[in-house]
């Protein structure tokens, strides 16, 4: 085989100051995450311009699909760059190639099933993510076009992971901010000079998605540090078992969010038609707020990602030092941008909500209360993730998925369906701080635990 390889001593992850290169890796995994974001926020932006409140709240009904699409793009991209990172920094590059080949089979088949499995049970599924009657028509509209896009989605947003592990981050970056700026254009348009309403802002979304998964899948046909050829995307069974068990942490970090979605969305639902708001007002509301959220979460996501191959090679290496002085800078950097955010949602939550349309006072009452309460802890959320998926890089799955299902899973979804009981919609609002709270401490734990085995205290040659 004439694959060229990167022994361990020529690689920049090994040898290159770490705060340099969680630089180097974390900007464009940032950028890529807010473009990824961006479809959300963009989409968000226009339907709440020119169909109101009932396009907010059709839009959120459909957030657990895109969800599920993220979910699949991190198994399979987080699982496939790790091990690929790792094999890497064993100098076993023949085997490395087939995790690389075997994840673009999988993100891209498995946007396929998805896409077919949301059109054959479109309107069954909206009503089982809590869709209002009012609500449903923009929904059934919004999610019947933008599943088309599904496959190409994935391919994106997972295929980043593996250009990155390829050493090319900006790359990734190009690919996910082209088809963003193509959206964004297109969404201006389709709704506002076109006047297609929920068609047009879907129809934006799908293209500028095949086009940036068209990108994506060119450049993993020209790897930099091997050559990926047809026996490669021949799935095996073992390349599978081991990407999967990588990428479950950060995949089940996003099943969870889905799950809790859903019962979120029902659960605004029951409780907001019994309250002075209504059934749309909260589930509208805390749409907005989520993927307000999900721009501040990018920041911490693509840290953690950007902390992934610097990890995963130096850990494979057995350059534990450097494995624990990456995972620090990438703490104090999270720090820092979680601060930002909790000043922000503390202090300008109606000129947030105000960006994406115009709304009852009830509708303003709401929203600033869920901004202030949920998102309390948010200077402390970026512990959990940039941690979780640190135990993934290392080759520690099961700490890494326990970990990622702490928040939604274990704290979060019980308060949810508790509190209301009590004390009504207010209790959903309070479930947050204190899953936030939860989570946090035990991401310390863990972390402590970890990083005061004896390895890490030996001292770099």
């Amino acid at each position: 085989m004439n694959e060229p390889t990167i022994h361990m001593s020529q690689n920049p992850l090994g040898v290159k100051p770490v705060k340099g290169l969680l630089f180097q890796f974390a900007v464009p995994s940032i950028i890529a995450m807010l473009v990824s974001s961006l479809y959300n926020i963009v989409d968000q932006f226009f339907i709440g311009h020119s169909v109101g409140e009932l396009g907010n709240a059709a839009t959120n009904i459909s957030f657990p699909l895109s969800i599920s699409c993220i979910a699949i793009a991190l198994l399979f991209g987080i699982g496939g760059s790790s091990a690929f990172n790792i094999s890497m920094g064993k100098d076993e590059s023949e085997k490395a190639v087939y995790y690389l080949g075997n994840s673009v089979v999988m993100l891209f088949g498995c946007g396929v099933i998805l896409c077919l499995v949301t059109l054959l049970g479109l309107e069954p599924l909206l009503h089982f993510f809590g869709s209002p009657n009012e609500v449903l028509g923009y929904a059934k509209t919004y999610t019947g076009i933008v599943a088309l896009g599904f496959p190409f989605l994935i391919l994106t947003a997972g295929g980043g992971h593996l250009i990155r592990a390829d050493g090319r981050p900006k790359i990734s970056m190009i690919c996910n901010l082209t088809g963003a700026i193509i959206n964004t254009i297109l969404d201006a348009l389709f709704v506002f000079v076109f006047h297609m309403g929920m068609a047009g802002a879907a129809t934006a979304t799908v293209i500028g998605q095949v086009i940036s998964g068209g990108m994506a899948a060119w450049y993993l046909s020209h790897c930099r540090t091997v050559q990926i050829r047809r026996e490669h995307l021949r799935v095996h069974k073992a390349v599978i078992a081991r990407i999967t068990s990588l990428g479950a942490a950060p995949c089940s970090n996003q099943i969870a969010m889905m799950v809790v979605q859903i019962v979120m969305n029902n659960s605004l639902k029951y409780y907001g038609s019994i309250s002075a708001y209504g059934e749309a007002i909260p589930i509208a509301c805390a749409g907005i707020i989520t993927k307000v959220n999900q721009v501040f979460m990018s920041f911490i996501i693509g840290i953690s990602q950007g902390l992934q191959p610097i990890t995963s090679f130096n850990y494979g290496a057995k350059q534990y030092q450097r494995v624990k002085e990456a995972y620090r800078f990438a703490v104090a950097c999270g720090f820092a941008l979680a601060s930002v955010a909790f000043l922000a949602f503390q202090l300008v939550p109606r000129q947030i909500i105000s960006f994406f349309g115009n709304g009852s006072e009830a509708y303003y009452t709401f929203a600033v209360n869920y901004f202030r309460i949920f998102l309390f802890f948010t200077f402390i959320n970026f512990l959990q993730p940039i941690s979780s998926n640190f135990f993934t890089s290392i080759g520690k799955p099961k700490r890494g998925t326990f970990l990622s299902l702490t928040r939604q899973i274990l704290f979060l979804l019980p308060l949810i369906l508790t509190l209301p009981l009590s004390t009504g919609i207010d209790g959903i609002m309070y479930a947050g701080p204190i899953a936030d709270f939860l989570a946090a401490v035990t991401a310390s734990i863990m972390i402590f635990t970890e990083l005061h085995r004896p390895e890490y205290a030996v001292i770099a040659s």
